[in-house]
């Protein structure tokens, strides 16, 4: 299920916080958690129930093997096979893990360049990835190595299921901890309706849906003509646009998500942990790691750079370990050698701002940000793009520089109805924008720039339940709403 369709707005959520709150009214705390456990089934099996059986395999799996490995052995056994008990545990865990990520997501893959490779011809199963795969077996895989070292505290399996399975986070993130949300489920002041975390929890989804539906949407129509016309005239013009327009519709895209699975958070009085924090702000691609997909940079540095040795084992080792965690993190993103190389850049990227900071903090401000988003900007073709000599092709057709028309068509797709509305009424301001070629893609593509470097993150804002805010909310949801016309997914929903 999509947040941003017409039944989770209007009936999956309202059920919901119904179910969830009127059983902790009753005194059932238990009854709660499971409703919302049989919820975020629903929510999950929702497109494809057959997947359902999946993510229940991976829980039981995951929470027996982290059982055993929290159990207290005594003196059963001695120390030196309980730490070998432990590691077998560990890896059948990790084998668990891993193999089912590589059958669903990387199976196909994997046959393909076999098949290219060594001219076999062995059979594509053209498996559908089953929703969030990703994330929830990352979420598990840490609590089951926290398990190992001994840094959880023992949960029940309601408890457990509650932390993988809960619906704002089950999909696209973020990756939680154990200990960021289970205490909350477990602290009574959270059993009743916080009217202030609701109030904000409102603001923040409905915030979300507008960057979701009239933005990333908007957007995403422009992106698919540009990739689509390329072999077809597209212009170096119309191939600047496109890249711009993807990097703005991934951004509000993502952003939106964000802002949505946070505002659903607080409606259940649960804070998600910030997963998005302006990243077209960064000054460098060290700083947009800090910014960009927080809790995903967060996992691999705990879970395989800092096992890889981090910083500790010289300075050619630590470039070596940020290229391999960045090539994971590609690699995590898609079955597909366009993400490989993505991650493969960044890796490049970060390990470069590392290796010349002096001469990098010696620039202009305004030139570190320059750089930084170029270099963003230009990654992103190979991650939108179908193959690698496709991104390529792209890149050529702006380099090139030599039809700088802009197809009439393309220009169309940046047209937002609503302010096409509102100038098309005042003779002034259309008189203006007919004799401005482009001028809706320059408002909006310029717009979007300047919301991404002069607003705060809405996770930042200090927000206060007032009048003003009911209405700002009540239009953000009016608008997000009547946009919905047709119902997309979060691009995250494929990771």
């Amino acid at each position: 299920m999509l947040f941003n369709s017409y039944i989770f707005i209007f009936v999956f959520l309202p059920l919901t916080l119904g179910s969830y709150y009127g059983l902790h009214k009753l005194g059932k705390p238990v009854f709660a958690k499971v409703a919302l456990i049989l919820m975020s089934f629903w929510f999950y099996g929702y497109f494809n129930p057959s997947y359902l059986w999946i993510m229940c395999s991976s829980i039981v799996v995951n929470y027996l093997l982290s059982q055993l490995l929290q159990r207290r052995w005594g003196g059963t056994i001695s120390k030196g096979q309980l730490a070998l008990l432990k590691k077998a545990l560990l890896g059948i865990g990790l084998i668990f893990n891993l193999g089912l990520i590589f059958y669903f997501k990387y199976y196909d893959f994997f046959v393909d360049n076999l098949n290219k490779v060594f001219s076999t011809d062995f059979q594509l199963k053209n498996i559908v990835l089953p929703l969030g795969i990703s994330f929830f077996t990352f979420q598990q895989v840490s609590y089951m190595v926290d398990s190992y070292r001994g840094e959880t505290k023992e949960y029940n399996f309601t408890d457990y299921a509650l932390f993988v399975t809960f619906f704002p986070q089950l999909i696209a993130g973020p990756i939680v901890l154990h200990n960021e949300v289970l205490p909350q489920f477990e602290d009574k002041n959270n059993w009743k309706i916080n009217w202030d975390n609701m109030a904000r929890g409102l603001y923040m989804f409905a915030a979300g849906l507008v960057k979701k539906a009239v933005i990333a949407d908007t957007l995403s129509g422009s992106v698919s003509w540009g990739y689509s016309h390329l072999g077809s005239g597209l212009t170096s013009m119309d191939a600047i646009l496109t890249m711009l327009a993807y990097t703005f519709q991934i951004y509000f895209d993502f952003s939106g998500y964000c802002d949505m699975a946070t505002g659903l958070g607080y409606m259940f009085n649960i804070h998600i942990p910030m997963n998005f924090n302006s990243p077209y702000k960064a000054l460098s691609v060290v700083d947009f790691w800090k910014r960009w997909h927080l809790t995903l940079t967060r996992f691999l540095r705990t879970y395989v750079y800092f096992p890889l040795g981090g910083s500790r084992r010289g300075t050619v080792r630590t470039y070596i370990n940020i290229i391999i965690v960045f090539l994971v993190s590609g690699l995590w993103h898609g079955a597909n050698w366009t993400f490989i190389f993505w991650g493969f850049l960044h890796g490049i990227g970060n390990a470069l701002t590392r290796m010349f900071r002096k001469q990098w903090e010696s620039m202009h401000v305004v030139l570190q940000w320059a750089f930084t988003f170029l270099f963003v900007n230009i990654t992103w073709i190979f991650f939108r793009a179908d193959s690698i000599s496709q991104a390529f092709t792209f890149i050529k057709r702006i380099l090139k520089f030599q039809n700088l028309n802009l197809h009439a068509t393309f220009l169309q797709t940046f047209q937002l109805k609503e302010f096409y509305l509102i100038y098309s009424h005042i003779p002034v301001l259309n008189k203006i924008m007919a004799s401005i070629r482009g001028s809706d893609a320059l408002i909006l593509l310029g717009g979007m720039l300047f919301l991404c470097l002069n607003f705060k993150n809405n996770q930042e804002m200090n927000f206060r339940p007032t009048t003003k805010m009911a209405a700002v909310t009540v239009l953000c949801l009016v608008w997000g709403i009547f946009t919905l016309s047709g119902v997309s997914e979060f691009l995250y929903f494929n990771f």
